[in-house]
Formats: structure tokens, C-alpha cells, sequence
């Protein structure tokens, strides 16, 4: 293998883990966007048109159920402060999916830092590395 060749492989790996995490951080952060106009245009630019998302038997289909869906969680877990999204230190590729970890630890009070809830996401990216499919399988539930 040439120097050459060897160089255009690591260029494309570099761009390709670049790519994936730039999805990964966008999925993570699309739960804590705020202003209602911003979290659409959030969703529109990670979901492709036909996205669909499937979590605890139930699933969304299309744009617009994705944005209902992130805002009843935007509100339900985030708006209150009592929770922040975060994760994704443990993605994994495989063709056209990626996978990792979200979690929701609390943000405030004595057991601040500490993990809520956790699921393994499965994300399936269409051409355009938007997400088509978003299978998001709880690891540790929410505590009633």
C-alpha cells in the first residue's frame, strides 16, 4: 500500500467518524433546544422527511410527530431543569447505523450528576446521513 493510498484511507476515516459525530452530538442536543421554532428546524435538519421513531411500543412517523415527540420530552424532562440529555461516549458503526448511549442525569439538587435514565439508541442514516430510523431501547427506566 502507497503512501498515498494509506493517507486517502485515513482521510476518509477521519471524515467519516467526523460525520457520525456530528449526528450524534446534534441527536443529543435536539432534546434541550428551548424556542419551539428552533427545535423544528433542529429536527428537520437530523430526521429525513420519512424519519421515524420507535421507543417503549410506541413510534412516531414523519417530521411533524418528531417535533410533537421532542417537545413533550423537551418539556416533560428538560424545560423544568430537572434533567440534562447527554451520552454518546460509546458510538459504534456499522454501515449505515450508529449506535450509543443516551442518558438523562439530574441537574440539580443532591444527586446531581447521576444517571436517571439510559437508553441504547439505533440510529439508521439515510444517503444524506439523515436519521431514518430511531430505535431508542431503555437500558434504565425512569424511577416512578
Amino acid at each position: 500500500m502507497t503512501n498515498s493510498t494509506k493517507n486517502t484511507i485515513q482521510n476518509t476515516i477521519a471524515n467519516l467518524t467526523t460525520e457520525i459525530q456530528t449526528v450524534v452530538d446534534r441527536y443529543l442536543a435536539v432534546w434541550s433546544v428551548g424556542d419551539p421554532a428552533d427545535r423544528a428546524k433542529a429536527v428537520e435538519e437530523l430526521w429525513s422527511d420519512r424519519g421515524i421513531e420507535y421507543i417503549e411500543g410506541r413510534q412516531y412517523f414523519g417530521r411533524p410527530a418528531l417535533v410533537e415527540r421532542v417537545a413533550e420530552a423537551y418539556e416533560a424532562f428538560v424545560a423544568n431543569a430537572a434533567y440534562t440529555a447527554v451520552g454518546g461516549e460509546d458510538v459504534a458503526v456499522h454501515g449505515d447505523v450508529v449506535s450509543f448511549t443516551i442518558r438523562l442525569d439530574r441537574a440539580q439538587g443532591p444527586d446531581a450528576g447521576e444517571t436517571a435514565w439510559s437508553a441504547r439508541v439505533f440510529l439508521v442514516l439515510d444517503e444524506d446521513g439523515r436519521v431514518r430510523e430511531d430505535y431508542q431501547l431503555t437500558v434504565q427506566p425512569l424511577a416512578a
